[in-house]
């Protein structure tokens, strides 16, 4: 079985790189019939229509890109900034983090380099045929809008060179507390490259040299690009935390964003995809219940020596000592509907 989804997975990324090549091949020729640039016959004004709405769109739209390691609130915030009027997000392409990981290995082997560069592929080509690609992937996985995000949680690794391919986009960074995160992907079975689900400290340890890197792609690209939010006090004081999201994004505040819950599978509301694994949950109105599931359920030979496991803890604003912490309490709304969640009534 181990075999079989290796293969799969092996499939899967040739056949994305084929598409990609496609995209350079058909970039690189064009590019050579007269004086227009690679990127404006590459990657210049479209047209998307699906039924009566038509919208244009190229590389300079305002993109969201909502980013975090799995289990960290990424599906609740796309969820809630779905529910916005003017935005459409849609499901996890998957495609793009995969795309972004092959044009990072492409670029870092010198091998790959050489024989890109003998094939006449500059990194000017490369960048046009990609971004080409995942413009088309985020406007047509969905109906059109007048804003267009696109939640896939390991594209926050190549926050920077997006903002590079796209200049007016802007990045959300989820933050959660990585305990809740391994506990989370542990016991829901979460399945992520190199991770052993029977090793908590392995897994800690994975999660932290992860989150370094995209945490360092935020710091990277500054206030005015990069937005951090922490799941917890998202989810604690939602109002609060969504207003600073919304002017973040240039979009008017919306009621909407706050009861995400009531437009799931509605026409033109948020549509959910059954393979995530946290799909059953953010049907659901916003409430505190996963905050503290981990509490008792890590090994206590990484609980003592959690400070060092994952120093990322600390850097992020979390007690790595605390057991259980203290995030807050939460707003008069979040704790009714955390009871009412608790009750069965949801």
């Amino acid at each position: 079985m181990r075999t079989w989804r290796m293969n799969c997975r092996k499939a899967l990324l040739y056949s994305a790189g084929l598409c990609v090549l496609s995209f350079v091949v058909y970039s690189y020729f064009l590019s050579c019939s007269d004086d227009i640039t690679i990127l404006e016959k590459a990657v210049g004004t479209h047209t998307y229509t699906l039924g009566n709405q038509t919208i244009q769109y190229d590389r300079s739209l305002p993109l969201i890109f909502i980013g975090g390691f799995p289990r960290s609130g990424t599906t609740l915030m796309r969820a809630m900034i779905d529910a916005h009027p003017d935005v459409r997000c849609g499901e996890e392409t998957r495609i793009i983090p995969r795309l972004l990981g092959m044009r990072q290995h492409w670029t870092k082997s010198a091998k790959e380099s050489v024989r890109l560069r003998e094939a006449g592929i500059s990194d000017r080509v490369l960048d046009s045929a990609i971004s080409a690609f995942i413009l088309e992937v985020i406007i047509k996985h969905g109906e059109p809008a007048k804003r267009f995000c696109n939640k896939d949680p390991f594209t926050m690794k190549s926050g920077v060179y997006l903002s590079r391919l796209f200049p007016n986009a802007k990045v959300i960074f989820m933050i959660r507390d990585g305990r809740a995160v391994i506990h989370s992907i542990i016991s829901r079975k979460v399945s992520i490259t190199g991770f052993a689900l029977n090793n908590f400290r392995l897994c800690m340890q994975k999660w932290d040299r992860a989150v370094e890197l995209m945490h360092n792609q935020c710091t990277s690209l500054g206030p005015s690009r990069c937005l951090p939010v922490h799941y917890e006090q998202l989810v604690l004081h939602p109002r609060q935390y969504m207003e600073r999201v919304l002017r973040f994004l240039n979009l008017p505040w919306s009621e909407t964003v706050l009861h995400h819950e009531d437009y799931v599978g509605k026409p033109g509301g948020i549509s959910l995809s059954k393979t995530e694994k946290s799909t059953d949950q953010v049907v659901k109105s916003i409430n505190a219940n996963a905050l503290s599931k981990w509490v008792g359920k890590i090994p206590k030979d990484v609980v003592d020596e959690m400070a060092d496991v994952a120093p990322m803890l600390r850097t992020l604003g979390y007690d790595p000592n605390a057991n259980p912490p203290s995030y807050g309490i939460p707003d008069k709304e979040v704790a009714r509907n955390t009871e009412q969640i608790k009750a069965g009534r949801f």
